[in-house]
């Protein structure tokens, strides 16, 4: 009788406690946030050649052509917490689809270097922004039962923004003579992703405010309504509930200063920027930014490697998706360290295949593994554990830390790989193999860190999963361990 009653109840729990149609439509317009990342972050890949040429750019300026859009990620990552605690998740959306929209079109129609510059570094403002902002509102609007395969839409659409520019790219390129790449083309490349630009600013109109930032503002009703959308009224109040008696009386006024590094909040972001720079540091924007140069070391032909970078989006993108049904069932914790591991395997045998100038496929099946799984784990679930893991109150003040430390880590990396990549005595030694040696090692150190620090927080409600990751580090916080085992709750 029991078994039957627990078994009702689960049923009950996903076939009508939550209206996840609804949910998963709302969550789809702000993971454009990611479509916009992956699209407007890749797009230069294939503008920078042509683009190089038409302003005659030097190479120092060809590397800061591409680079300086993660500047302007650090201002945004900065700004985004402030802005979302202000006017709130959806209108903070909302502006940055428009400041991506003038970013693309100021960079499409640039008629020298500097203004190129600066529209591009508006598109880095927006990045940070997105990457915030976009997984605070999937984080709290999701149901803590499916919050791993709404807040991956982030990562799917993502990934899918990078394929598709990458296949646009391939495109544009085959269609034009060299000579009209060089003095229109690479606008053409770039004005695409006014596209999804339009599309974004369309489709948030319709979604609803954070109920979770709507207490923190002490909006009790329109939070209440919101939820009462996703899941039936009983369960609403319930959630409601447990948001509210989670919040200080005074948050929705004074939350900004609740912000303090002490022994509970260091430790979260301990593991909030371990898990961001880790995304990074397994060198998947190498691949993302620099798949062509990379590739030529086993490719001779150019063509040939910019069609294989496609590929290995693709292989990212299945990945996600792979992983959107594995997130919620297997668990955030579990799907790490099997990435780090797979991460270190696969790169540690693309640096063998280099070493030993192993031809063809032989040289990147490493390479296509490795992108699967990244895609699976940490290509995704990082960005899920960063909009759960911390409380409403500081959650985007440190999230915004987290990812303004990924995107330092980008700029390194991203860097210092061409030093790396054209290094006479390197590529002597390792044959263009050593970036791919110096990842492995880093995956198999994020794997150490994930399995010391970061508890499972899959079906752990967002008020409880802080006082997990405090066990971790044995910092005492009062908490009703029965109840944070329950997963019932949104």
């Amino acid at each position: 009788m029991r078994t039957a009653a627990i078994r009702a109840r689960k049923m009950e729990t996903r076939q009508t406690r939550y209206n996840m149609k609804y949910v998963m439509l709302c969550c789809t317009v702000a993971a454009f946030g990611g479509l916009l990342l992956g699209y407007d972050s890749s797009i230069i890949s294939g503008a920078i050649e042509p683009l190089s040429e038409h302003f005659q750019l030097s190479p120092a300026e060809t590397g800061w052509a591409v680079s300086n859009i993660l500047l302007g990620s650090l201002v945004g990552c900065f700004l985004a917490p402030k802005l979302s605690d202000k006017l709130g998740r959806k209108k903070s959306l909302a502006i940055t689809a428009l400041v991506f929209t003038l970013s693309v079109a100021g960079t499409a129609v640039a008629h020298n270097f500097t203004v190129f510059v600066i529209a591009r570094m508006l598109g880095g403002l927006a990045i940070g922004l997105a990457s915030v902002i976009s997984p605070i509102y999937l984080a709290e609007l999701s149901p803590s039962k499916f919050r791993g395969r709404t807040t991956a839409l982030y990562s799917v659409c993502c990934v899918g923004g990078q394929s598709v520019v990458l296949l646009t790219n391939y495109y544009i390129h085959q269609s034009m003579m060299p000579e009209a790449m060089v003095d229109i083309g690479w606008r053409y490349i770039l004005a695409t992703a006014l596209v999804p630009c339009a599309l974004f600013i369309l489709f948030v109109i319709f979604i609803p405010e954070s109920p979770r930032w709507n207490v923190l503002k002490g909006r009790d009703k329109s939070a209440l309504d919101t939820l009462t959308k996703i899941s039936n009224g009983q369960h609403a109040q319930t959630v409601f509930n447990e948001i509210k008696s989670s919040l200080s009386q005074n948050a929705a006024q004074t939350h900004t200063a609740r912000f303090r590094l002490n022994k509970t909040t260091v430790p979260l972001l301990i593991v909030g920027i371990g898990l961001a720079v880790g995304n990074q540091i397994s060198g998947i924007n190498v691949i993302q930014y620099f798949g062509p140069s990379l590739l030529k070391n086993v490719f001779p032909d150019s063509g040939s490697a910019l069609l294989q970078t496609f590929w290995l989006s693709v292989c990212q993108f299945v990945g996600v998706l792979i992983g959107m049904s594995l997130i919620d069932k297997v668990g955030r914790r579990k799907l790490l360290l099997m990435g780090a591991i797979a991460s270190c395997v696969f790169l540690t045998y693309s640096f063998v295949a280099f070493y030993y100038h192993l031809p063809g496929m032989l040289a990147v099946i490493g390479l296509f593994a490795y992108m699967i799984f990244f895609g699976i784990t940490w290509g995704q679930i990082v960005w899920t554990v960063l909009g759960e893991l911390f409380p409403t109150e500081i959650r985007a003040v440190c999230v915004g830390i987290s990812i303004c430390m990924m995107s330092v880590a980008n700029f390194i990396i991203s860097t210092t790989f061409p030093i790396m990549n054209s290094n006479p005595w390197l590529l002597e030694i390792f044959h263009g193999g050593f970036p791919l040696l110096l990842f492995a090692v880093f995956s198999l150190g994020m794997y150490f860190f994930t399995f010391r620090y970061l508890p499972e927080t899959a079906g752990v409600s967002l008020e409880k999963i802080q006082h997990l990751v405090l066990e971790k580090f044995h910092v005492n916080a009062p908490v009703d361990k029965a109840s944070v085992s329950k997963a019932e709750n949104m």
